[in-house]
């Protein structure tokens, strides 16, 4: 019965939105404070590092007695021991103290699933107690309908978290490239000075190079027509511009 409660648990995390592996565990062996080793069925993640315990080992022998009896009465003594079964299940899992597993912090309550809905309903209804006992050891009773209704809200829960952590880095990243843009503006900037400043040494050089009175091109021109031996002529443009 637990192995087939443990497929039914698995079918339902499938259907959830929850992604093992990274929302919830299956088999998670964990040391407690007794040095007893545990092995919940499945812890289910939540934000800020807290955890959801899930047990689908309650025995339903009971119950299917109680379904197949023939009689009122072997009925009844039927139900009584399903939902006294339910109660020393709740007592078990009570004893073991999961919430102070190591490396189960933040560990709000357990949830004890019963896998055959009207396992469930017959127990609460003829114990109206029987939840609110539970409760109070920090273990829910669940059914398929009530769990699948609780991991999807879980599954809501981080894709919320996954959005809000979106928000964040989009927010960080948009910041870092506007903090390189703003650099390479001022290099940008940097450059452009500097070309200026470029320019306008060139333009001082070409000015006593080819323009003025005595002019560099104008001199050199003038020791050629004098008779100095020369191999290469000076370009064209800079000796008409030094002539105006």
């Amino acid at each position: 019965q637990g192995n087939w409660g443990e497929v039914i648990l698995e079918r339902i995390l499938e259907k959830s939105g929850l992604e093992k592996g990274r929302e919830y565990e299956t088999q998670v062996s964990e040391v407690g404070e007794d040095g007893r080793r545990y092995q919940p069925d499945v812890v289910v993640k939540l934000p800020d590092n807290k955890h959801i315990i899930i047990d689908s080992k309650v025995s339903l022998t009971s119950y299917e007695r109680f379904a197949s009896g023939e009689n009122e009465d072997e009925q009844l003594a039927h139900l009584k021991a399903h939902i006294n079964s339910i109660k020393a299940h709740v007592k078990g899992l009570g004893d073991k103290s999961y919430q102070n597993l190591y490396g189960f912090e933040g560990l709000d309550f357990v949830l004890l699933f019963i896998p055959i809905e009207p396992a469930f309903t017959l127990a609460v209804q003829h114990d109206p107690e029987l939840f609110n006992e539970a409760y109070s050891k920090n273990i829910v009773i669940v059914s398929p309908t009530t769990l699948i209704a609780t991991l999807r809200t879980i599954s809501s829960i981080w894709k919320q978290e996954y959005q809000n952590k979106n928000a964040i880095e989009i927010a960080n990243q948009s910041g870092a490239l506007y903090d390189k843009f703003q650099a390479f503006t001022e290099d940008l900037i940097g450059i452009g000075k500097h070309l200026t400043s470029t320019q306008k040494a060139y333009q001082d050089s070409m000015k006593k190079l080819s323009e003025g009175t005595g002019n560099l091109v104008r001199r050199a021109e003038n020791l050629k027509k004098l008779g100095a031996k020369a191999s290469k002529q000076i370009d064209s443009r800079l000796i008409d511009r030094s002539e105006i």
